[in-house]
Order: structure tokens, then sequence, then C-alpha cells
């Protein structure tokens, strides 16, 4: 399943976006409506919506999910934990109509990606979670992630997992190493190259390789971009774009190099240890799909108080050893180097999960599209790609 979905065609989500950035009304919730009369002290539970396959599950019995076990164990607090959440988009119109209309979604947490995180903060649509009951995340949340440019220090949103987009390629059958973006348009590549087809997944790596600071790119990169992308379709140096199917086609190596995300890689190098992953030299995306409490959410308390539980160390660390994406807790690398099992202490080194110090200063969080913005870059990309 994707956990960066595909942005599929500019639809009726984007309209409201950008209806929304032009001051209607109805779309936009004052931060005076956004909460109710809290029941956590009296209701002991919430309902908690995420993607599927991105919690820990018993070996033995999937059903169980030991981590979040050992929360209602610990607390008293029993969870509803739905994985209903497939895309984005499809989970926006899903529950838009509730938002917008000042009523409760039924659910007290929901994770979804930050592009699309940034739209609900900007709607009015998410509670700001206080930190004084959430004193892990206050100490131990990446510093990488603590001032995207949607959320300025967090007080919406919390990563729950992150990762990279960057490249991965097949290096026994290229026969040589991809360093930079721009060696993805190497004559030995011609027709083997693949692209995410998601405008949001896809255009920060690629402005990178343009030298462009993602943090704070402009109108005149984003086409500079496009124009790039398009002389490399004419020419026929990518083969297809994609959405996470582009795992098929670099394992069957009908693809050596591609845009890749790295939670990906660490499953393909598991069985291929030629797949390899790259931070390219110019930089790459560090992303979050990022833990939110909606609007009128009834156990507001309840879901801040899980937002913390796994901000603890030892707690991130059990949820890194089995996700394999990049751990917004740093300081559970300490507790995975010292697990008993030696395939689980080597996750401690795996760059991929705890990114080096070389790593890390090649990572940025982009600034997002805005909802200004999207119908105008949406229109142009999907025209390239063929959506």
């Amino acid at each position: 399943m994707s956990r960066r979905s595909l942005l599929r065609a500019l639809g009726g989500t984007a309209a409201l976006g950008a209806l929304a950035g032009c001051g209607v009304p109805a779309a936009y919730v004052r931060p005076g409506d956004r909460s109710v009369s809290d029941e956590s002290a009296s209701d002991h539970r919430l309902t908690w919506a995420n993607w599927p396959l991105y919690i820990d599950t018993d070996d033995k019995n999937p059903n169980r999910r030991p981590t979040l076990d050992a929360f209602e164990k610990r607390t008293g607090i029993r969870v509803e934990y739905v994985e209903e959440i497939n895309d984005n988009d499809e989970f926006f119109g899903k529950i838009s109509p509730a938002l917008m209309n000042h009523q409760s979604t039924g659910r007290d947490l929901i994770v979804i990606s930050d592009w699309m995180c940034a739209r609900f903060v900007r709607l009015g649509w998410v509670q700001q979670m206080d930190r004084a009951h959430q004193p892990n995340v206050a100490k131990y949340l990446d510093p990488l992630l603590r001032t995207p440019a949607f959320d300025k220090g967090r007080r919406f949103t919390v990563p729950w997992q992150s990762g990279i987009t960057g490249i991965a390629y097949n290096r026994k059958k290229l026969g040589r190493e991809i360093r930079a973006v721009k060696d993805l348009w190497a004559n030995d590549l011609k027709g083997r190259v693949t692209l995410l087809s998601g405008l949001d997944e896809s255009f920060a790596l690629l402005m990178q390789g343009n030298g462009v600071d993602v943090t704070r790119w402009t109108a005149h990169d984003f086409h500079t971009m496009c124009d790039e992308v398009e002389r490399q379709v004419r020419r026929g140096q990518i083969r297809r774009f994609t959405g996470n199917d582009y795992t098929k086609d670099l394992v069957s190596g009908d693809v050596l190099a591609c845009q890749a995300y790295s939670g990906d890689v660490i499953q393909l190098q598991a069985d291929n240890p030629d797949i390899r992953f790259v931070v390219p030299e110019e930089g790459a995306e560090l992303w979050s799909d990022s833990l939110m409490i909606p609007n009128r959410a009834d156990h507001k308390a309840n879901a801040e108080r899980l937002v913390d539980y796994y901000y603890d160390p030892e707690v991130a660390a059990k949820l890194a050893a089995w996700v394999n994406y990049v751990c917004p807790v740093p300081a559970a690398k300490d507790v995975l180097a010292d697990a008993a099992d030696k395939d689980t202490a080597a996750l401690a080194d795996n760059p991929l999960i705890f990114p080096d110090s070389t790593m890390r200063s090649r990572l940025a969080i982009a600034r997002d599209i805005t909802s200004a913005e999207r119908v105008e870059f949406a229109r142009r990309w999907n025209q390239i790609v063929g959506l």
C-alpha cells in the first residue's frame, strides 16, 4: 500500500483548497469553532485512522499490535485502530464534508502526508496540540522535523514516520555509481529511468537537482524543472511515470535507476543487495506522514497522550524496527543498538532509518505547494506525466 499517494488528477479537493486560499468562508474554520468539550477524563477511548501496514504487528498474530496493546494496558485507554487511509486525496474527500460543516469526523487522530497536512492546517481543520501533555514530543522530536513551512513549531502536527525521496539504482547492472540527479539523464540510462507521477512526491528532488533551495522555491523554479523533465520525455530518457509500482521495474531490471522512497529500498535490499539508495549531492527531500487531531474530536487529551507515548525512545525503537522508515526520534537509535538480536541491533547503523551527519546535511523539508499555486502547477505537471 502506498503511503506517498499518487495525485491522480486535478479534482474537487484541489478546487476546494484553491477556494480556501481565496478566502471562501465556508471552508475555513476559525479557532474558536474547532473544539468541543473533551470527554477523555470520563471516556477512556479514542479512534485512530492510519494507513495499512504502518504499525508493528505480532509475527504469529497480525491482529495484535504490540506497541498499541502496551499503550492500552499502561493507560487503560481503548484504541479503535482503523486502517482506512489508502490515498491522501481520497481520505480528504471522505472527511472534508464534516470538517467544513463544523461536524465531528468520528476520529480523534489521523495520519496523512505532510503536503496534505498543510491543506488541513490552512483550512483550520485541525486542533493545536498541548505540549504540556507531550513532554516526549517536546524533548525527542528530530530537530530536522520541527519547523516545516506549513506548521512552524509543529503546533498542529507531529510526524508519525518520515522518509527520504532520493534515487534508487541497480549498481551491478548499471556498472557505475549515481551521485546526482543529473546522472539520470546520462545516455546509458536512456529509456531505463522512471520518475514519480505524483506532483507533491516528485517536484522537490527534481528542483534540488537544479540547485534550488526547496525550502523557499519559486514559480520560476517550478517551471524550469518542468522544462527539464519535458526535454527528457521528448528524448525518450524516461520510461514512464509511476506510483509505488516503480519497485517492480527496478527488481525486474527493466529500469536501472528511478526516483524512490527510502523505506521501499530497505525492503528491496533484503532480497537484492545490488540495489542502492542515494541522497544526491545536491540534496534530497525529507518528508513525513504526520499525526493530527481533527476538529471536534471527542477525545483530544487521550489522542495527545497516545502521540506522546510513541515518542518514548523505547517505543519508537520498537516501531522503527518493524516499519523501517526514517525514525523521527533519533534517541531510539541507542535503544536499537543495545538490542540482543543482531539483526535488530544492526538497524541502528542503517542511514535510511537513522541518517548520519553527512546525509542529514543534505536533507530538507520542501515548502509545500499553496492552494493558490496548485491549480496552475497541477495542470502543467499532469500534462507532462499524462494524467
